[in-house]
């Protein structure tokens, strides 16, 4: 089967996000889809820590280390940003006013629940982060994920098993091998990457999977 890497994986994301949306994008891989949203589109990239109109990574050399994203990260700040305080940037994840956030994640679940801030694990340090307000005040949750675990387990579930970070709040889950959409009938395929097909992707995550016809 034909894998694409993270790089590629949130290229493919970046052309799927409409021009005049607020997104966030949560901590990790997803912040590569910064570095590929065109520059011919206004996106408004929302950050938790208190920025509205981030931009893509710094070039080496030209980075400020006063201006981070919620990851610790090195970021720009397009023309127009604005800075604020925490609790008011916390205000716009939970009043409902960003269109999409990108998230990691542990599990989905075929009906669109999500953990991603804790496996559970004696010892664990969870980190939840913004990623509750997220999950439910985004008006549209995309997932960046590998589709199976180091050890081979499938990240997409039948029902989670990790403490949830939000209940039936996925839209669409972006993984190396295929994307999904989350639907009423559980997931459905949407695009595979390369050779991969439908058959190899059930027997790697146990479910039966729909495939999307394009009319």
């Amino acid at each position: 089967m034909t894998r694409i890497g993270r790089e590629e994986l949130a290229q493919r994301i970046a052309s799927d996000i409409p021009e005049g949306a607020y997104v966030n994008l949560g901590i990790g891989a997803p912040t590569l889809v910064a570095n590929y949203l065109p520059s011919d589109l206004e996106v408004i990239l929302h950050t938790e820590n208190g920025l509205l109109g981030m931009g893509s990574a710094p070039a080496p050399g030209l980075i400020d280390p006063d201006l981070i994203n919620a990851g610790k990260q090195p970021v720009t700040a397009l023309a127009g940003a604005a800075y604020f305080h925490h609790a008011d940037s916390f205000g716009m994840m939970r009043g409902g006013h960003l269109d999409i956030c990108v998230l990691g994640a542990f599990q989905v679940s075929a009906t669109g629940d999500l953990a991603n801030w804790s496996t559970g694990a004696p010892g664990a340090i969870p980190a939840v982060g913004g990623a509750m307000d997220l999950a439910i005040g985004a008006k549209a949750v995309y997932v960046m994920t590998d589709l199976l675990t180091k050890a081979g387990e499938s990240k997409l579930v039948a029902e989670c098993t990790y403490p949830l970070t939000g209940v039936g709040c996925v839209s669409r889950v972006y993984t190396d091998h295929a994307v999904f959409d989350v639907t009423g009938g559980g997931f459905q395929v949407r695009e595979l990457f390369g050779g991969t097909t439908v058959d190899e992707l059930e027997q790697l995550t146990g479910l039966s999977l729909q495939l999307r016809i394009e009319s």
